[in-house]
């Protein structure tokens, strides 16, 4: 199991996210950092999962490694899971749930896996298995090595707990997060979202600025292990991170009820001050009053042929308000289809990985300054 020396701590994010998700874990100074498909890997110990999740924008989940090892049977199984110390991680009387996964393995039945391991565990501690339990372990088993994990979240983490309204179809604010670090934004410039939805990419954008942690109006699954320092956790949580900055977010949207929306939900994150929000159709756009910075935006996909056709002359009048007014500012822009993104008439960069994203896979168009 873990020890104090340290221990694999696996931080999840979409596929195709892991280099920006590897770039924000480097700057909060976390060791030996490693991107993998689907996340980023690093080494820590108690203290470093809780920051993880207090501090970590990108990540949707971490996981805490506590167990490797190889297994060919379902017997050999048992024996392994009966062996580990699951006091040290997990406390009597709170309620736990096993999920397992299988591929490329002599062990293919995920059920069975999973059976084992829950009966290990009611075993060690006395406490049957829930499936409502907040506690999580998850186990997979992947060419024979079975790596055993706590999911130390709970809840995935782009629920900040301060966002109740959401437009038809939000991007998640961990993904929101992660797309504006690979557009280069590190909280030193103004951002405008001129489709703003709920406001999803403005509050992750003053948050980000005001340097205020993600975590911070949520609990965490870590609160009910064996391995919680209340009080060492308090003090983390308390911890003054906010500073002051000189600059505004702004979003605007054609829609009155998502810019009444985007207004609530910047006020509950404590944003209130730092963002301005307007009901402006996107021809209509204007540059706010200050140095330039980043336009960032999520237009509509289209799901059916028809709908993307139909999309390409908001495409092109979002394209003509940029290179007609946005002289000196940035572009980052998320579409499903290329060619709707070049309908802008944009000048992109090469543009970044495909990423899962509400049954699609979406790409960031990126710009250097406009000219």
């Amino acid at each position: 199991m873990t020890d104090a020396r340290g221990f694999e701590i696996f931080l999840a994010c979409p596929p195709g996210l892991e280099e920006a998700l590897a770039q924000e874990v480097r700057s909060k100074a976390f060791k030996q950092i490693k991107p993998v498909p689907g996340g980023v890997t690093i080494r820590g110990a108690w203290p470093d999962v809780w920051r993880a999740n207090l501090w970590l924008r990108g990540a949707t989940r971490v996981l805490a490694r506590i167990a490797s090892f190889r297994v060919t049977h379902l017997a050999q199984l048992d024996d392994r899971a009966h062996g580990l110390d699951w006091r040290a991680v997990l406390r009597p009387g709170v309620p736990f749930r096993v999920e397992a996964s299988c591929a490329a393995s002599k062990i293919w039945h995920s059920g069975a896996a999973a059976e084992r391991i829950e009966r290990a565990i009611r075993d060690a501690l006395g406490t049957p298995p829930s499936p409502d339990a907040e506690v999580t372990i998850r186990a997979r088993i992947d060419h024979d090595l079975c790596t055993i994990s706590v999911d130390t979240s709970g809840e995935m983490l782009h629920r900040r707990g301060h966002k109740q309204e959401v437009n038809a179809a939000p991007m998640r604010e961990s993904m929101a997060a992660l797309f504006l670090l690979a557009c280069g934004f590190d909280g030193g410039e103004p951002v405008l979202d001129p489709m703003c939805g709920s406001g999803t990419f403005v509050i992750e954008a003053a948050e980000i600025a005001a340097r205020l942690n993600p975590g911070r109006s949520r609990r965490f699954a870590f609160e009910h292990l064996a391995t919680f320092d209340e009080a060492a956790w308090r003090k983390l949580r308390e911890a003054k991170s906010r500073r002051e900055t000189p600059f505004r977010f702004h979003g605007s949207d054609r829609d009155a009820g998502a810019v009444a929306m985007s207004r609530a939900n910047a006020e509950r994150a404590g944003v209130r001050d730092l963002t301005l929000f307007e009901q402006r159709p996107v021809g209509a756009i204007v540059p706010p009053d200050g140095p330039p910075g980043l336009v960032i935006v999520n237009p509509p996909y289209g799901t059916r042929l028809g709908d993307k056709g139909a999309l390409l002359p908001l495409y092109q009048a979002l394209g003509q308000a940029l290179l007609t007014r946005f002289r000196g500012w940035r572009v980052g822009l998320i579409a499903s289809e290329k060619r709707l993104a070049h309908a802008t008439r944009l000048p992109f960069l090469e543009a970044g990985p495909p990423v899962p994203h509400g049954g699609l896979r979406v790409t960031l168009y990126r710009t250097a300054p406009l000219a």
